[in-house]
């Protein structure tokens, strides 16, 4: 049996419009043999946390610009937590303030990479943490 590829869902919550890193990290994901699905702009905590169900990920990434990371990523994380989804690798990416690191690590999510992380380092830290459900 073949190991299937990982699976991560590149999502874009809140009213945030500019979506070009997290295309470029999806691509990125994708040219480094991972199964991509992206979200599409604006979608609520509750449509990621669906959409990761449904899809049968193995990550999420969340890709957030508008400054309502301390509000949007610990929803996100209660609904994949209330649907049984412990297992799914959180990172997040885009505008957050050195402040809210430990926060939002605390709250679960396993990385927050900021402007000016490279695609290499994004891709390995998926690659190295992200595992299949048991």
């Amino acid at each position: 049996m073949t190991e299937r590829p990982i699976r991560v869902l590149v999502a874009k919550p809140g009213l945030d419009g500019h979506d070009r890193g997290a295309k470029i990290v999806a691509r990125a994901l994708r040219d480094a043999g991972m199964e991509v699905i992206y979200s599409g702009l604006r979608q609520t905590p509750e449509q990621i946390a669906v959409a990761a169900l449904q899809e049968d990920v193995d990550a999420v990434g969340i890709s957030i610009l508008s400054g309502a990371h301390n509000t949007i990523v610990p929803r996100i994380l209660g609904l994949l937590r209330g649907q049984g989804q412990e297992h799914v690798l959180v990172v997040v990416g885009g505008i957050i303030p050195d402040e809210d690191i430990a926060e939002l690590k605390k709250a679960g999510v396993a990385e927050v990479f900021q402007p000016g992380a490279s695609m290499q380092q994004i891709v390995e830290f998926i690659r190295d943490h992200a595992k299949e459900p048991a």
